[in-house]
């Protein structure tokens, strides 16, 4: 089995050594993640794509490395290739009709041939060689060089055949870690999600600051996300997920501060706390989701002030983004159902809010505010490895789990519906309800009051928060199934 992933297109106009290195971080990257699955997986840069081999055709393992190389930064497109010496023309038709007789079955067709090295004959000669057969000697409705239904793609380099099984696009963007860190403000709604994920996806590795306003509950949702992300687009390299408790600070806020200038204020506070932070993990840039006019206190006079509070580079990749736009990436990566059941806090003390702040005023409101309370709150940051994020939610656990279930028990499965589907939750004898988290607060009020339910996912990690939020909010029926482990 093999694969071979082709290079963003901007890494290969970088100069030499800027390419050389951009292309092992790639190979790198792909080989910490592939070998924590499969020791026997082997990855090779090139100076134009990275190959990942595997003997065998082992369907699962097959199903890894293309989801693997879907989600790295750094590969535009891979194609999946058997890989045979470069015969003569009729070997190279044989090996091509056994590959594509039953794709083109019933199907227009057109052979295309990508050659590399020095060979004694062009690549048309080929194309016309193994089309002609393929036409011949299959079920094909013919050939269409215009468009066809499906292309019969070979690529010859030097005296090597490969006949592309499949081809996948990639995620594109730099190999994370080719481009300096970031520390990203992440409140767990579309925006700051969206935000990270395309730092990420442009090569830096990045780190998470999350400014708790909401609670337990809330910290571990955004948790969640958070680990989704890195799990998702980053996890060749560890990053951090800091969290500084902001309550006292918005507290301080609301009685020392005009209601008109409070948003501008809390933000331009939590850019003087990402600093320090930043400094501490001597990082130069902090990204934000802010969009102009998005609100408030994104206008663009709000938006310098916000930025003088600072020295450090503030990153704003969605700053032209409409709002849809942003929710539509929140779809492609995967975390739309997890972020819309974020509530925003920061938009809790706007009220008549200014659009264009004066740096006068502004620094007249700031002046009453009680320095010490932002010192506080960064002292009580916690700080923790992203990848220690479930342990650290399970040890923190306040809803109490349950491994077997009882007669008057129901299991609730709040996974996606794809995740239910791609492995079933089997307990014979059990009752199970397929509620998928998203949807909990609607249907929650439905629910038999003298029965007790076990909220359900993989990791136990969503259970456990919703389990929380339901709780606190008077469902103490409400508890947390986890399976003991076999």
């Amino acid at each position: 089995m093999k694969f071979i992933a082709k290079l963003f297109p901007e890494i290969t106009i970088k100069s030499r050594p800027v390419r050389k290195r951009m292309i092992q971080r790639l190979q790198s990257n792909l080989h910490n993640i592939l070998k924590r699955s499969c020791a026997d997986i082997k990855v090779q840069g090139h100076w134009d794509k990275v190959e990942v081999f595997l003997s065998g055709d082992d369907a699962e393992m097959r199903e890894l490395i293309v989801d693997v190389l879907q989600r790295t930064p750094g590969v535009q497109y891979f194609i999946e290739v058997q890989e045979y010496p470069l015969g003569d023309f009729d070997s190279v038709f044989q090996l091509t009709r056994e590959a594509y007789a039953e794709r083109i079955k019933g199907k227009t067709f057109k052979v295309r041939v990508k050659r590399a090295g020095q060979h004694d004959f062009k690549s048309p000669e080929l194309e016309r060689y193994v089309g002609g057969g393929l036409r011949e000697h299959t079920e094909a409705a013919g050939v269409d060089v215009h468009n066809p239904e499906v292309w019969v793609d070979l690529e010859i380099k030097d005296d090597k055949l490969y006949i592309i099984r499949d081809t996948f696009k990639g995620l594109g963007g730099y190999p994370l870690g080719s481009q300096q860190e970031v520390l990203s403000l992440i409140s767990g709604g579309f925006d700051s999600v969206v935000a990270s994920y395309m730092t990420m996806r442009r090569g830096c590795k990045t780190h998470f600051l999350f400014f708790n306003l909401g609670g337990a509950a809330h910290e571990i949702g955004v948790k969640q996300i958070a680990l989704y992300l890195w799990q998702k687009y980053g996890s060749s390299g560890r990053v951090k997920f800091i969290t500084v408790p902001f309550e006292e600070v918005v507290g301080e806020i609301l009685q020392s501060v005009h209601h008109s200038h409070m948003g501008v204020v809390l933000k331009r506070m939590m850019m003087r706390a990402g600093e320090q932070v930043a400094n501490r993990m001597k990082i130069d840039a902090l990204v934000t989701g802010e969009s102009i006019a998005q609100v408030s206190s994104q206008t663009l006079p709000n938006l310098a002030l916000i930025d003088a509070s600072t020295q450090k580079l503030v990153v704003r990749p969605l700053v032209v983004m409409d709002k849809q736009d942003i929710i539509d990436v929140s779809k492609q990566i995967g975390t739309y159902d997890l972020a819309k059941c974020m509530p925003e806090y920061c938009g809790v003390i706007s009220d008549r809010p200014t659009t264009h702040a004066k740096i006068d005023r502004l620094e007249e409101e700031e002046s009453n505010f009680d320095e010490e309370v932002l010192e506080k709150a960064l002292q009580s940051a916690q700080v923790i490895s992203i990848d220690e994020i479930v342990e650290d939610i399970n040890s923190h656990a306040k809803v109490e789990a349950l491994s077997k279930v009882s007669e008057n028990q129901v299991i609730i499965d709040i996974r996606a519906p794809h995740e239910q589907e791609k492995k079933p939750l089997n307990m014979p004898g059990c009752e199970i309800l397929a509620i998928p988290f998203y949807s909990l607060g609607g249907k929650v009020d439905g629910l038999e009051s003298e029965k007790e339910y076990l909220l359900y996912c993989e990791k136990g990690v969503m259970s456990q928060m919703h389990a929380q939020q339901l709780q606190d909010s008077g469902y103490q029926n409400i508890k947390v199934f986890r399976p003991a482990v076999q």
